[in-house]
């Protein structure tokens, strides 16, 4: 008949199986070096100094230098199948390696992509991997453009401008077409009427961005918030644009 000291070893392993092996290099140098010893001579004592160390380096926190993988597919903002991408490697494993989404450059998988690093690229395409991706976010944005309900102003490319940087784009003003008629307030029959103005992206691609206008105040002359007004369909302020609009996703 076994104890109950016998029984608790053998239920409970002598070896948490929650540790597991690292590989963590340290690479330490002794501040005060030890003395020599003589040939054949009895080696001196080491004090309590010897062993203290100061750490040159930790393998941990050095940056690791980036790598080269090959897409296996085409995706959509990134690139085809074969394109060489030089990423992180915390980047490439977390976002291409483990989804499955390409594979390591290896002399094998070049030659079975067909890899030619050299090969010009064609002119069909677009001017960066990102532009589709850019034109997606810039076609399902409408862009907020808010402007004073008390004193008078006339719409500029600068008001456009910074309505991007608040949404979070950096537009530069010489990239954005205005509308064809001029667009001036305060003028409450304005508000939440849509529009669009042309961006410009690498001196090459064009997409158009929904616009609204908005009149702001403070106190008693602050309009009413309209709650989601982003996913209501509005107005179109200049006729001309109706059946541009029309072709815009709204978010």
């Amino acid at each position: 008949m076994l104890g109950i000291r016998a029984i608790c070893n053998i239920a409970t392993p002598s070896k948490s199986l929650l540790v597991n092996q690292t590989r963590n290099t340290f690479i330490l140098r002794r501040r005060w070096p030890p003395p020599l010893h003589k040939k054949h001579g009895k080696p001196a004592k080491m004090r309590g100094r010897h062993f203290v160390y100061d750490l040159v380096e930790d393998t941990n926190v050095v940056k690791k230098p980036d790598m080269k993988i090959i897409l296996n597919q085409f995706i959509d903002g990134v690139g085809e199948t074969g394109d060489v991408l030089t990423l992180s490697p915390a980047k490439a494993y977390k976002n291409f390696l483990v989804p499955g989404l390409a594979v390591y450059a290896t002399p094998e998988n070049i030659a079975k992509y067909k890899v030619d690093e050299n090969k010009p690229k064609d002119k069909s395409n677009f001017s960066s991997p990102y532009v589709q991706r850019t034109m997606s976010c810039l076609s399902r944005l409408v862009l907020q453009i808010t402007m004073s309900k008390t004193e008078p102003w006339t719409l500029e490319p600068w008001h456009v401008r910074t309505s991007f940087r608040k949404a979070g784009f950096v537009v530069p003003e010489d990239t954005i077409t205005m509308p064809p008629v001029k667009i001036s307030g305060p003028d409450l029959s304005l508000q939440e009427k849509e529009f669009y103005v042309t961006v410009k992206i690498n001196n090459k691609e064009e997409v158009n961005v929904r616009c609204r206008i908005h009149h702001w105040a403070t106190g008693l002359e602050k309009l009413p918030w309209d709650e989601f007004h982003w996913k209501k369909p509005r107005e179109p302020l200049i006729p001309e644009q109706a059946a541009e609009l029309a072709n815009i996703p709204l978010a």
